[in-house]
């Protein structure tokens, strides 16, 4: 991997993989719903949808016939913290796709007409997730956590909050984010790193929008109870509990304790509850990281008559693991796990442009796959162990999607180290 800078200042981060023909290039901007503020809550997301819609050049049927008639894939995604413009091609193809995205990234004209269709189509993505209770619980479990924090905030913004937005808000808050320094373009597969600069000089060179990104202020777990009641057959519930953030050096403790309670089949959780109970069908954890925080999250749906029994047994179960830590074997086979999934996960273009783009945006940092692999190794059991009194040492936050909260409304949240005295 290689890291560059445009004329102007615009980083870039290249990939060679010679043994592949295809080639994944994405813009990479440093701004999600976290940057939102109550009033433009789903703003990023918004403009997201909005790159697509047609430019100076090519309408939306323009750049979709365009994509396909090379047989590639063109898409978008907005997280909490950055969104993501993506495509992966033929390498042959790859001047064809960095000229489209490029013009989908400067020259988007957020025409009204499109505007209020595409507002409709996002009101329809709503309604579809609040429809998937299991998917909006976990949008109330960051609401128990971060309270009325950004990153709290739905990514998908609020109905009456998109349908006061038009192009000028639009363009005035990609004034703001979409800047060169909250920008990192990334290329992963057969390429020339000299032939991809001259490239992105010709596209990108010409990008000019300068300032300084206001400075995050981190959240304060704050370990809620929130309900949003639902007609459904299922309770679906969130334990939620504090993190690590991205650069946190107890981050790879942190996903290997995760594997363990709660991240695979052989899981603690999923053995006991699902397998040798038969309570859940889908029971789980998994741990987020942001740039100054992090949220472990532990996931169960199960019928309102089974909910007290399920969450006394996770609870049990964090008790025991608050007493008694992992077993050798169970790090072990999480060492083991974990470095095997890194390695598949590395085996597409798409996958290692994700990686880099999203370190440089993120970290301004990048490890190679063996300091990866040596730093999973170098996991010890008191990192374990540190971990696990920080996540289980606060007072956890309950969030519940479903018809009945009595339970979930009646459970203790007091800290995790305490039931054990």
């Amino acid at each position: 991997m290689k890291k560059y800078n445009l004329a102007n200042g615009l980083r870039v981060v290249i990939e060679k993989i010679p043994t592949c023909r295809s080639v994944s290039f994405g813009i990479w901007v440093k701004t999600g719903s976290r940057n939102e503020t109550p009033e433009n809550n789903g703003i990023s997301h918004f403009i997201e949808h909005m790159l697509f819609k047609g430019t100076k050049r090519r309408s939306a049927r323009d750049i979709a016939d365009l994509f396909d008639g090379i047989g590639g894939n063109v898409n978008a995604f907005t997280s909490k913290e950055y969104t993501c413009y993506f495509a992966k091609v033929l390498d042959t193809h790859l001047p064809i796709a960095a000229e489209a995205l490029a013009d989908m990234f400067f020259e988007s004209q957020l025409d009204a007409e499109e505007l209020a269709k595409e507002k409709n189509v996002i009101l329809e993505e709503i309604a579809m997730y609040d429809d998937t209770p299991d998917d909006k619980v976990h949008d109330e479990a960051s609401k128990a956590a971060f309270g009325d924090h950004s990153l709290a905030y739905s990514i998908l913004g609020l109905e009456e909050r998109l349908a006061e937005m038009d192009s000028e808000r639009l363009r005035a808050y990609m004034r703001e984010q979409y800047r060169i320094d909250n920008t990192v373009i990334s290329v992963a597969g057969n390429v020339e790193d000299q032939a991809v600069l001259e490239l992105l000089e010709r596209h990108f060179g010409g990008f000019a929008n300068q300032g300084a990104s206001r400075p995050l202020v981190a959240p304060t777990f704050r370990g809620d109870y929130v309900f949003h009641a639902k007609k459904t057959e299922q309770n679906h519930i969130c334990l939620s509990f504090p993190g690590y953030s991205i650069s946190d050096a107890k981050l790879y403790a942190m996903i290997l304790l995760n594997n363990a309670l709660g991240g695979g089949m052989s899981s603690r959780l999923f053995q006991e509850i699902r397998e040798k109970r038969g309570l859940a069908y889908s029971v789980y954890s998994y741990h987020t990281s942001y740039a100054d925080t992090g949220l472990f999250t532990i996931y169960a749906g199960t019928a309102p008559k089974q909910t007290k029994e399920v969450m006394d047994l996770t609870l049990e179960m964090l008790t025991e693991l608050s007493g008694g830590g992992l077993s050798e074997a169970e790090l072990s086979r999480g060492k083991e796990q974990l470095k095997g999934s890194l390695i598949l996960s590395l085996e597409s273009t798409s996958s290692r442009m994700n990686r880099i783009g999203k370190n440089e945006l993120m970290l301004g940092r990048h490890y190679t796959l063996d300091e990866m692999l040596q730093r999973i190794e170098n996991v010890t059991m008191h990192d374990i162990d540190e971990v696990i009194a920080h996540v289980l040492g606060a007072p956890f936050a309950i969030s519940m999607v479903g018809s009945d909260d009595k339970d979930a409304a009646m459970a203790g949240r007091n800290t995790i180290e305490s039931r054990t005295h």
